[in-house]
């Protein structure tokens, strides 16, 4: 994955799975403010993190904010599942079964990123520098019975967004 400058960065405990919910949501509320700036370059997020650390419970809770209804799968099969959200392309995307970076250059999924996407990317160490750069990197670590969930932005984009995210997630979860 290319190297970027983070330019801002957040720590948030997430003491169960409705925080981890609330900050999936809190991040759908940011895109629908964004929306107009993501409709014109596209915004990557990547989401690392240990099997079970909420990677995709989070894309979840994001997901049916924006209004998704019925199954939201884990992309560990199919490698991809699309949506259609707020006018844009919702793609959520796991590397994990990527053994090699170049497995990303094979896959023909180049062409879905950029203006008018949002990415969600598992596992994105697994697709290498072939991956675009996030504009918003999330790890999410298990924490007892909780997660610790550290939030980088290394765009400008990336920044408006997580700044718009933390601060509804702040003002809905009591400042935790």
């Amino acid at each position: 994955m290319p190297t970027a400058r983070t330019l801002t960065s957040w720590q948030l405990k997430l003491a169960d799975p409705e925080a981890t919910a609330a900050l999936g949501h809190a991040l759908a509320r940011a895109v629908q403010v964004h929306l107009t700036e993501i409709r014109e370059r596209g915004l990557q997020m990547g989401l690392s993190g240990d099997l079970g650390a909420g990677k995709t419970a989070l894309i979840r809770a994001m997901l049916r904010a924006l209004g998704v209804v019925g199954s939201v799968k884990s992309p560990t099969y199919a490698l991809v599942e699309p949506y259609a959200v707020s006018s844009l392309d919702f793609y959520h995307f796991d590397f994990y079964r990527f053994s090699d970076p170049s497995d990303f250059g094979s896959s023909g999924f180049r062409e879905l990123f950029g203006p008018g996407r949002l990415c969600a990317n598992e596992w994105p160490e697994r697709a290498g520098d072939r991956l675009p750069t996030s504009d918003i990197s999330i790890t999410l670590k298990v924490e007892g019975d909780g997660r610790l969930a550290s939030l980088a932005a290394t765009s400008e984009l990336g920044q408006a967004c997580l700044t718009s995210a933390i601060a509804e997630y702040q003002a809905g979860s009591g400042g935790t």
